[in-house]
């Protein structure tokens, strides 16, 4: 006898192919989807799509804080060596709740997970905003990642509900929204930090934003976003939907994965390899990690890596793979791109965020270009590749970058196209996850693949903190060796660092043996040392594209699933050919 989860699988694929049919029997055309008619959608289905778009804006909106606000606020805590943590935090939970909540989104609808996390995201801010120390902040940043644990199901929602053949636009939506967030941020945090003051209290009222934005996208969810039950939702019990749930895999994920980030943060940070808070818990983290894969591969064939997203053919692998890079080089470019020009070249904020905010204006053009280039044409594969080559120059300029204005001129233009970039990348990309799998696992596909983007940049954030701290470890040695042959006594030395680092004139006038000249050279070695530091970050992640673009293109073109056929409508009128039970 078929089980309950059987019976209703069935069904689901025998009123997709009912729909498929009726759309097709209407149109006289064949299955390529060429000439097939558009359905007639309403208000119900655009308005579901704009509310998990502005879901995503508030998303970003934090994350780009955790970003760009994150040394704000550890200077006003005197305690810049935990900042990493703050965009680690939300990537790692990223990492972590996004197949458990696709998958669990499955048995118990997508509404109330997208509306209670999202609301989670709200009391985060409120924590970050009212924090009394660096630790209270981290804490804030961590509720604030359990919102983020619905990032997939906003990028199924945006799919599921619209034809197939809109796919690049339903993706390019979330795209446009994630960038009006950035911009948000970006512009009203440099506004409220423009002096740089570390006493000012600007991230507080950053982060009362982002509860309002929090909350508004909340209830406007709660309000429009009412779908149909699945049918696996009514098909189970309770106890069998529990069941269903991977809970060996989620163990050996979460702690996997944590364990692995922090030891790549310790590392340099302040710790050597050889320590044993180093390397003892990473090759744990990586040790769990491999008895994941081992489980996932021989002992759970419908868990977090359900088989059935990589049985028809490499597109999934081969998508993941891709996002994976993308994933490291966006938390580069996030947490030291903005970084590096208030450091090098510029010290007005707004200025800084006008410089970042190209990336973030052309992700949103772009965006939508790929949308309507994978409409008009079902094909996504060179343009893809075409993306990360940009992204790959991108790299390669800013790791040429020296101080000096020449260099600060030339970041306007790699910002343009890294922007251009990441528009693409991210609409193609998800588009073609999740045409190469089944409709019925469209939620885990999402999941999984937000989750391995997340890593990415968990992975990356560790990575490039340790390569940025190994540089600047030789900070003192370099300035020492300007500034003690030209008359600084050694024992002032970390003394005289520290005010530099901190732009401390008072201090510096009072360093015994301190002069304007000395001042001059020792602060030209400062910079000498950040411009290697960040030549290294963008380094590294140049190397990460560059095996991404190989990868993207080795892409299969499948223009037959760019068709007029709804995965999930949530019209009425969509359900009319759904078997009654």
């Amino acid at each position: 006898m078929p089980g309950p989860e059987e019976k209703a699988s069935r069904e689901h694929k025998r009123a997709a192919e009912l729909d498929n049919s009726l759309l097709l029997r209407s149109s006289g055309s064949s299955d390529d989807g060429s000439n097939e008619p558009a359905p007639q959608l309403h208000a119900r289905t655009f308005l579901a799509v704009a509310a998990v778009c502005l879901i995503y804006f508030a998303q970003l909106v934090s994350l780009v804080g955790a970003g760009v606000q994150g040394q704000t606020i550890g200077a006003h805590f005197n305690d810049t060596s935990k900042v990493v943590w703050f965009a680690g935090s939300i990537a790692i939970f990223t990492v972590v709740l996004g197949p458990i909540v696709s998958q669990a989104a499955d048995y118990w609808g997508r509404k109330w997970f997208l509306v209670t996390l999202t609301l989670t995201g709200a009391v985060g801010s409120v924590v970050i905003a009212r924090a009394n120390s660096l630790n209270m902040a981290i804490a804030g940043f961590c509720l604030v990642g359990t919102a983020f644990g619905t990032q997939p199901l906003l990028h199924v929602v945006a799919s599921e509900v619209l034809p197939r053949r809109w796919r690049g636009w339903g993706q390019a939506c979330p795209v446009m929204f994630s960038t009006l967030g950035s911009l948000t941020g970006l512009f009203v945090g440099a506004a409220l930090n423009r002096s740089s003051d570390p006493n000012s209290n600007g991230f507080r009222y950053y982060f009362y934003m982002v509860m309002t934005s929090y909350l508004l996208s909340a209830v406007v969810c709660a309000l429009v976003y009412n779908p149909p039950p699945l049918p696996t939702q009514l098909a189970l019990t309770q106890h069998e939907k529990l069941a269903k749930l991977d809970w060996i895999g989620y163990a050996l994920f979460t702690s996997g994965i944590v364990l692995f980030s922090i030891g790549l943060s310790y590392s340099k940070n302040p710790y050597e390899w050889t320590d044993p808070r180093v390397s003892a818990t990473f090759a744990i983290g990586i040790t769990l990690s491999i008895l994941l894969i081992l489980y996932e591969t021989y002992a759970k064939t419908d868990g977090l890596f359900h088989h059935g997203l990589f049985a028809r053919n490499r597109n999934f692998a081969l998508a993941a793979l891709a996002i994976f890079f993308e994933g490291l080089a966006f938390f580069a470019i996030n947490s030291y791109f903005s970084l590096q020009i208030r450091t090098l070249y510029e010290s007005d904020a707004m200025v800084a965020a006008a410089q970042y905010s190209l990336k973030f204006v052309f992700t949103a053009v772009f965006g939508f270009v790929a949308g309507w280039n994978a409409t008009r044409t079902r094909r996504v594969r060179w343009i893809t590749v075409a993306s990360f080559v940009l992204l790959l120059a991108f790299f390669v300029g800013m790791a040429t970058c020296e101080r000096g204005e020449g260099s600060g001129r030339a970041v306007w233009g790699y910002a343009v196209l890294m922007g251009v970039a990441f528009g693409v990348m991210l609409t193609t990309l998800i588009t073609v996850a999740q045409l190469s799998t089944p409709p019925e696992l469209i939620s885990i596909a999402s999941g999984l693949f937000i989750s391995v983007r997340s890593l990415g940049g968990t992975v990356g954030l560790a990575v490039y903190n340790a390569v940025y701290n190994a540089a600047m470890a030789r900070l003192d040695g370099n300035v020492g060796d300007v500034v003690v042959p030209e008359g600084l006594p050694v024992e002032e030395l970390s003394r005289f660092v520290a005010a530099l680092v901190g732009r401390n004139e008072t201090v510096l006038r009072g360093v015994p043996g301190s002069t304007p000249e000395i001042v001059d050279i020792g602060s030209t070695a400062l910079l000498d040392t950040y411009v290697v530091a960040f030549r290294h970050v963008w380094i590294t992640a140049g190397c990460f594209v560059a095996v991404a673009t190989i990868a993207s293109a080795f892409l299969i073109e499948e223009e037959k699933e760019f068709n007029m056929h709804i995965d999930n409508p949530i019209e009425k009128q969509g359900q009319e050919t759904l078997p009654t039970a």
